[in-house]
């Protein structure tokens, strides 16, 4: 059984900076592929960072150059470092793992976390 457990989400204002863990347990390996999405009450689910098992990274072009992504094989953590939040960046993110990129880059990531709340005031 793989569990995705979420934190360091919270209030911040704009321009701040928050960095979001999740670690990983159970039978997920390094070669998982692993991401963060994010998800607005009433609108879909959308990919916000991935990273594979071999460190490439992909972004939505909405964070590209504020987020950064990375992974700690060793220890089953993956996080997500967000500098220069937006009000626009408030919503529930979530971490997710798959054997495939491709699953996970198209939302069918077999593990997802609980989610935590960001919440950028203006």
């Amino acid at each position: 059984q793989v569990q995705l457990v979420e934190s360091g989400g919270g209030l911040v204002q704009a321009g701040g900076s928050l960095r979001l863990s999740c670690v990983a347990s159970g039978s997920i390996r390094s070669f998982f592929a692993m991401g963060w999405y994010r998800q607005v009450p009433g609108q879909q689910r959308e990919l916000v960072a991935a990273i594979t098992s071999g460190g490439m990274t992909n972004y939505a072009d909405s964070v590209k150059g504020r987020f950064t992504i990375s992974r700690d094989g060793a220890e089953n953590m993956l996080y997500l470092q967000m500098n220069s939040l937006k009000p626009e960046d408030t919503a529930v993110y979530y971490c997710a793992a798959d054997r495939w990129y491709s699953n996970l880059a198209a939302g069918g990531a077999e593990y997802w976390g609980q989610g935590t709340q960001v919440t950028v005031s203006s």
